[in-house]
Parts: structure tokens; C-alpha cells; sequence
């Protein structure tokens, strides 16, 4: 059963979903977001098991890709385009494997659709065996995090996934529910062999190693009309260290690929219909 997804909404015009990656949240897509809603309305959804949404023990694409076709019917969104990041690009890509007349096109960052090492577990360990409740202050939660993971760690891309709440730190996801669940995050499973014959975007980071020459072959297998795109000088969190490369790619091609924002909402919508009235 699908999960009703925390969600944020910016700006005005066709719609976009931006699904964020493993360990994040959606308000990782602020800046972002805030910079396509000039010309579009953009959603960021929690994925299940992070931030604010539910939690559920299940964690396979296809149950991630069903919860986000549920937040496009809540919605009442006439076919957005899809963004994912990572763990988000996978979801992406399997919501429009699934439901391709659900979606106007995809754009995944830096993700293929292979199987991946499980480079995560450990770190998992260690965050679940800090006493991280009895941190006092962001730098003590720094500290006790580095102890823990004995300094071999992205600690930039870790601590913000703490949180104060209750005057305690917390981390801002289900760690257990996600650890059950790491070997369907590494996987990738084509559903029913189909492909998305729509418009595909694949951005990847030149320092990262995710989307390697070989990943080529299963992206045009998949997705005939996808084009692959490097963005220079950005390692896996392309969003981080290139946001303006990564914008100035992805603006032009959702002109390229949908209709300009004076066109929308078009007229048979239920925007436009509320609008109307």
C-alpha cells in the first residue's frame, strides 16, 4: 500500500517532482527548486523511511515508485516531469518503466539502472551505534559521529541527516527500516522488460563513478530517447558541487522537452479548471 509522502511545493507552472537520494530529504532540493520555480511548480517529497514521512519496512523501487504516483494523483498533477537523485533516480526511473503516461519525461542524477555495491552499511552501523541522544550541541554530535566511524566518512553528507527535536539529536530517517532494506536500495529490477520511450535525461558527476561507459548500453536499452549529459568538476552530489551547472542543464531541457510556462496550466486541466472558476 502506498505511503502519503511529506511534501513541499515552490513556484508556479508545469509541474516537477525531485526525488531525493538515500539519507536525504527533499529540503536538500530547496536551493533548486526555488530557482526552477521561476518557472515551474516544483514538489520535493520525503521519501518513505526519511525525513518527514512515514515510515514502512518495505523499501523496493517499485513501492517508492507507487508512492509517488500516489502523490501525482493527490495532487491532481497533469504529468510531471520526474527528477531523482541517486536512490531517487532509481525510483524515477522505475515509476516511468511502470506508469510511462503517468510522467511527461525523467531526469536522473548521476544513477544507473545496475546493481550497486553496498558501500552504505557500515556507515549505517556505526550511526546506529552513537549514542547521539546524549549529544549536547552540533559540534558534540560532530565529534561523536567521528569517533564512531573512526574519521573514514563523509562527515559533510552524514551530520546534516542529525536533527535536534525534543532537545535531543535524532537522525532524520528510520536507520533501521533502511538498513533491512539495503540490499533492494542496491538493486535495480527493469519491470517486465519494458522501456520509456519518452523524453530521459542522464546527468552524471565527471569525478563520480556511478554512471560509467559501460552503463551506456542498459541506459539506451531502457530508455531509447535518453541523452547523457557530464557535468564537469562534480563528484555523485552533483546538486552540491555544481547547482549551477546542474540548473542551466536540466532548465534547458524541460524547455526542450515540455511546454513553456505561459502555456500552462493547458486548458482540460484541473488547474485550469480551478483557475476558471
Amino acid at each position: 500500500m502506498p505511503i502519503e509522502l511529506a511534501c513541499e511545493a515552490v513556484g508556479d507552472g508545469p509541474p516537477v517532482i525531485i526525488l531525493h537520494g538515500l539519507f536525504g530529504a527533499g529540503r536538500n532540493w530547496k536551493r533548486i527548486a526555488q530557482a526552477l520555480g521561476k518557472t515551474h511548480r516544483v514538489y520535493l517529497p520525503d521519501a518513505r523511511n526519511h525525513g518527514a514521512s512515514p515510515r514502512g519496512q518495505g523499501m523496493s523501487y517499485a513501492e517508492m515508485a507507487r508512492d509517488v504516483l500516489a502523490l501525482i494523483e493527490r495532487e491532481r498533477l497533469d504529468r510531471p516531469f520526474v527528477v531523482g537523485h541517486s536512490m531517487g533516480g532509481k525510483t524515477a526511473m522505475t515509476l516511468a518503466l511502470e506508469a510511462p503516461d503517468a510522467v511527461a519525461g525523467v531526469a536522473v542524477i548521476d544513477i544507473a539502472p545496475e546493481r550497486y555495491g553496498d558501500q552504505f552499511s557500515p556507515y549505517m552501523t556505526a550511526m546506529r551505534g552513537l549514542d547521539l541522544a546524549a549529544a549536547l550541541g552540533r559540534q558534540e554530535a560532530s565529534a561523536a559521529l567521528a569517533r564512531g566511524l573512526d574519521g573514514d566518512a563523509p562527515m559533510d553528507f552524514l551530520l546534516p541527516k542529525a536533527w535536534r527535536h525534543d532537545e535531543r539529536f535524532d537522525w532524520r530517517l528510520n536507520l533501521l527500516a533502511v538498513a533491512m532494506c539495503m540490499q533492494d536500495l542496491c538493486e535495480f529490477q527493469q519491470p517486465s522488460r519494458r522501456r520509456y520511450v519518452g523524453p530521459a535525461l542522464f546527468m552524471a558527476g565527471a569525478y563520480s563513478d556511478y554512471v560509467r561507459p559501460e552503463s551506456h548500453v542498459g541506459i539506451a536499452r531502457m530508455f531509447p530517447q535518453a541523452r547523457v549529459h557530464t557535468i564537469p568538476h562534480a563528484g555523485h552530489w552533483v546538486h552540491a558541487d555544481q547547482p549551477e551547472a546542474l540548473l542551466l542543464t536540466l532548465r534547458d531541457w524541460l524547455e526542450e522537452a515540455g511546454p513553456p510556462s505561459s502555456a500552462w496550466p493547458p486548458a482540460s486541466s484541473p488547474a485550469s479548471a480551478a483557475r476558471a472558476r
